[in-house]
């Protein structure tokens, strides 16, 4: 076998980059598994491996998993242990949220193996009176990720949460500002918040991200700032243009430290932010406009000069192009524009009412 294909086929093996013993197998549905063991010696993970195979075995024999006895509420907290490693602190928060104040309550005393596809439709329709169909959705998604981790740990033989189906999600807000409404706003900023503003609207940054933007993230020479984890868990470069590196050229950095805050101080809290540019707005009378739409403003503008959505949708540091989609929008004037290209495209066509 070429080297560099262990991981094809059924062994014991070790990788350069993490120490310790790895196994790789089969499952029963066919899918192959790699997974650190907590062994000490090759013996101890030779035992393990095959423990692994002789449940296999016996899944494909009987033809399905043997249901695990844990209950709903043991298996959530193997969840949220599990999710602890891979999630931010603030990600992680939500979805602690989640488990804990309402799926936890409704299914905790259910044994997981008695959780039926009509007992999930049960929760859905339940919480569909109580909150809004986006924070349904949110749920659901986390309950179809722990019961799918549930499968794979051979907890559960089948998901049974896969197929059913949330409520309709209304299209999100996309609400951007023209440029001169954009620069009445700025103006009426105070000063502190000026600079946050700028660079919101100049890159599509979420507000956490600016409040959390980091002088040694800033790589001033090569234009742009390297955020090392996104809300996506992700880390992300975000390219600075002229507005952009003149917001940051106001901000005194004196004798900060390189993993001093940018933006630090007493009023820079995400609660005031929002608070001192929603005032700046209704100064100026503009109304229903808050600062995440500086977001929007970006992307908006963006794709009204031709940036592609699959760009928009990468800049933003969007996972799911569906999320990039609201900015498909155009203002009247942009698609006005558009339409009389086709005057150009057809004036030298044979078909064309000149050349009649």
């Amino acid at each position: 076998m070429p080297r560099g294909k262990t991981k094809d086929r059924d062994g014991i093996y070790q990788r350069k980059d993490r120490p310790g013993w790895w196994a790789s197998w089969v499952d029963a549905s066919g899918k192959r598994r790699q997974r650190k063991l907590h062994a000490h010696t090759l013996q101890q993970a030779r035992t393990m491996l095959s423990a692994e195979k002789a449940r296999v075995e016996k899944t494909v024999t009987l033809g399905y998993a043997p249901p695990s006895a844990e209950t709903f509420a043991a298996v959530s907290a193997r969840f949220l242990k599990h999710q602890k490693a891979r999630l931010t602190p603030r990600a992680y928060t939500r979805e602690n949220g989640i488990v804990e104040a309402h799926l936890r309550p409704f299914f905790g005393t259910v044994k997981l193996s008695e959780v039926r596809r009509a007992d999930v439709q049960k929760y859905v329709t339940q919480r569909s009176g109580e909150v809004s169909p986006g924070s349904i959705v949110k749920e659901l998604n986390v309950l179809k990720h722990m019961l799918a981790l549930a499968v794979e740990w051979e907890l559960i033989p089948a998901n049974p949460a896969h197929g059913v189906k949330p409520p309709s999600v209304p299209a999100g807000r996309a609400r951007y500002l023209q440029p001169t409404e954009l620069r009445a706003v700025l103006e009426a900023c105070p000063e502190w918040l000026r600079p946050i503003a700028c660079l919101a609207v100049a890159t599509g940054m979420r507000r956490g991200e600016v409040l959390g933007l980091r002088w040694l993230d800033i790589d001033f020479k090569g234009g742009r700032i390297m955020l090392p984890q996104t809300k996506n868990g992700d880390g992300r470069i975000v390219y600075l243009n002229t507005l952009a590196q003149q917001a940051l050229a106001v901000v005194p950095q004196g004798k900060a430290k390189p993993t001093d805050l940018v933006f630090d101080g007493e009023p820079m809290t995400p609660e005031n932010v929002s608070l001192a540019f929603l005032r700046a707005c209704r100064s100026v009378n503009v109304s229903d406009f808050h600062f995440h739409d500086l977001r929007h403003t970006a992307a908006s503008w963006m794709r009204m000069k031709g940036a592609d959505i699959h760009t928009v949708a990468l800049i933003l540091g969007h996972k799911d192009l569906r999320m990039a989609a609201r900015y498909q929008h155009l203002s009247p004037a942009f698609l006005s524009d558009a339409v009389k290209l086709l005057d150009r495209a057809y004036a030298g066509s044979p078909e064309s009412p000149e050349n009649g």
